[in-house]
């Protein structure tokens, strides 16, 4: 008989001593629920896989971490997790935080230390956002200590609110319409690359990450810089939120109804193609291209 979510005497260690409160069993199931959906959704599971679990110290991979563990220890997530944490070299990062946090939560667990810092430090002028440099440096790293521990997938924190805002950049700065997909193969075609926490919103993470008392460790390298254009849109999208909430999840939900032929890009769709004596209208009096 499967443990309900409200059984907490009997659960794993990365659980111990959550709220009792009706609140936080609500946001607890939620999360589940849509990381299981994400799962299932983009066929995340390979049956007897490894994954590799970014852990950075943030509440966004530690909800990542404790919500898979729950699917594994529930008999959900068929597959072998182990977390990794890579330390960056970054001035007084706590390095000993999270090797005792996974310790003591039984959490196999490999511990990288590689500074990429003092290289981003070098290479990118005064004034420029490090964002780029050091995301391709810790991913670089991290497909390795994959490929090292036998994983075949590379599994990431990135939540419904990183989503959106990655394409509003792409949308505002990049000239294209693109966002960080759920599920993708690196370039090398090797190694997978998951988002499990693709439709958990951002606040849901920090309330859930806050309510177990993680030991939140924060970026003092990109975090402590101003003006940067990720933190721009989510200034935009805050405001929106304000203005009509629950718009966030409406523009998410966008992403997942995509028309191509009511788009302009002619990749993707056969514009020249068509034929004008054919068009038919669906039910809302929009005109439907048909193929040749």
């Amino acid at each position: 008989m499967q443990v309900m979510l409200d059984d907490l005497d009997d659960i794993h260690p990365l659980f111990h001593g959550a709220p009792s409160s009706a609140s936080f069993k609500k946001l607890r199931k939620r999360i589940v629920r849509q990381t299981r959906e994400a799962i299932e959704q983009y066929g995340m599971i390979e049956r007897g896989a490894r994954w590799l679990v970014c852990l950075s110290g943030g509440k966004d991979s530690y909800t990542l971490l404790a919500v898979l563990h729950e699917l594994k220890w529930r008999g959900l997530l068929p597959v072998d997790l182990l977390a990794c944490n890579l330390d960056q070299g970054q001035p007084n990062f706590p390095a000993t935080v999270l090797p005792e946090f996974l310790d003591k939560m039984q959490v196999p667990s490999r511990i990288e230390y590689q500074d990429t810092y003092s290289i981003v430090k070098e290479k990118v002028p005064a004034g420029r956002t490090y964002c780029a440099l050091c995301s391709r440096l810790r991913r670089g790293n991290l497909y390795r200590i994959a490929r090292e521990e036998g994983c075949s997938a590379v599994v990431l924190g990135h939540h419904r609110d990183d989503i959106l805002e990655t394409f509003f950049m792409n949308l505002f700065h990049g000239g294209r319409l693109a966002t960080m997909p759920p599920k993708l193969v690196n370039e090398e075609g090797d190694l997978f690359v998951y988002r499990p926490l693709a439709h958990v919103a951002e606040a849901d993470c920090e309330k859930f990450a806050k309510s177990m008392n993680y030991p939140i460790i924060p970026c003092d390298l990109c975090g402590s810089q101003d003006g940067l254009q990720r933190q721009q849109v989510k200034q935009i999208l805050d405001q929106w939120e304000r203005n009509s909430p629950g718009r966030r999840q409406v523009m998410f939900r966008a992403l997942t109804n995509i028309r191509p032929s009511h788009m302009l890009d002619p990749k993707l769709f056969d514009f020249q193609g068509l034929l004008t004596q054919s068009l038919k209208f669906d039910e809302k009096d929009e005109e439907v291209p048909l193929f040749r």
